[in-house]
């Protein structure tokens, strides 16, 4: 059995949610249409010409890819330019585009997490360099039987609520009585239609992330027996879960900024690469992110770290970095082609837990537009 297209995209989104892209960002479908069966994916950074001749060859019906195809709205749709020319060719063979690009950098396990990881930064410790979104949080009561209630009470923290900072499982539990009358036509688990009843109920307290209130209530009412179910969710002042830009931590072990820049070059497959800093001076925090990152110098330097690998470096910002004393590591915007396997691995394992026979697979073509002499 293969997935429906939206089926694919709730999983993906699963691993980047929409909300946590920055505002006005390009993200979501942006060519063709998601309802249809999809057998393959392809996993893009770029959507090229050449992109979509393999997706084509390799009879894709859906590409996700980092970067966006429209960036602006189309005055017109001239077939006979290179956009032109990639949009007819994508619509033609019933190629559907969806792009996940500052989401996917800001997620828990997503792009600059990856980046992360490769260039040696400790998890424990770990921090963004900008916020994009928080969690809200809102306060879930539920009345529950007494019988019921560490059956309900389960399944909500099994489904995520109960999260407050480091610790889990967290609860206010008060014992009362509740009362109703069962109308005509019901089928009450305790009583009789007509008949008030007295029950000793416990009210279950705990929190709840918006990002997975539904979720929660979800499994609520799947373990709660009562067939009309009593609860309130309301929002709370108490704070959320932060999700940023960028990646800034201690390294595993502190290294020389040259030795970096070759972890740099083999970690990202990257013939040659940009730096500024001398090669012998000590790093031992460090930061990165994700395509272009020199509004983030500063972010990086107030953050404590000793260097910023990002791409797309300018001149002047690299003059202003030598001048503070700062160290910057520029492999180039196309490093975050790491996605490409990422992504296609992630899916398949979501899609095989769902026993679709829908497969991912990263894109074989090398998008880097410069060329090294």
């Amino acid at each position: 059995m293969f997935a429906n297209g939206q089926t694919v995209i709730q999983l993906m989104e699963q691993l980047a949610p929409k909300h946590y892209a920055v505002e006005n960002d390009k993200i979501g479908l942006q060519l063709g249409t998601l309802n249809k069966e999809v057998k393959k994916i392809m996993v893009a950074l770029d959507v090229t010409e050449a992109v979509a001749d393999e997706a084509i060859a390799a009879g894709a019906d859906l590409i996700i890819a980092h970067h966006a195809i429209i960036y602006r709205p189309l005055a017109k749709l001239d077939t006979s330019t290179p956009a032109g020319r990639l949009y007819e060719k994508l619509i033609k063979h019933d190629i559907a585009v969806y792009i996940s690009h500052t989401n996917l950098d800001t997620a828990d396990g997503g792009m600059n997490d990856w980046m992360a990881d490769l260039v040696g930064i400790q998890a424990d410790g770990r921090d963004s360099l900008e916020e994009v979104h928080t969690d809200k949080l809102y306060k879930l009561a539920v009345f529950v039987p007494r019988p019921h209630h560490e059956q309900v009470l389960q399944a909500v923290f099994r489904a995520g609520a109960g999260q407050i900072g480091s610790y889990s499982h967290c609860s206010f539990n008060t014992a009362g009585e509740g009362t109703f009358l069962p109308g005509e036509g019901t089928d009450p688990f305790i009583g009789k239609p007509g008949q008030l009843e007295r029950v000793e109920e416990i009210r279950i307290e705990t929190i709840v992330p918006h990002s997975i209130h539904r979720k929660v209530i979800q499994a609520m009412l799947k373990a709660h027996p009562y067939e009309e179910v009593a609860y309130d969710l309301y929002p709370v002042d108490l704070k959320g879960r932060s999700f940023g830009l960028g990646r800034v931590g201690k390294l595993t072990e502190p290294v020389t900024l040259g030795e970096l820049c070759e972890r740099v070059k083999q970690a990202f497959d990257v013939p040659a690469l940009r730096v500024v800093g001398h090669k012998d001076r000590m790093i031992r925090k460090a930061a990165v992110l994700g395509g272009s990152g020199a509004r983030y110098v500063r972010h990086a330097m107030f953050a404590g770290a000793d260097v910023l690998i990002t791409g797309d470096i300018d001149y002047h910002t690299a003059v202003d970095a030598v001048e503070a004393g700062f160290a910057i590591i520029d492999p180039g915007h196309n490093a975050e082609k790491i996605m490409k396997a990422k992504v296609a691995e992630w899916l398949n394992a979501r899609l095989a837990e769902k026993n679709y026979s829908t497969a991912a697979q990263a894109s074989s073509v090398n998008t880097e537009p410069f060329r090294f002499v």
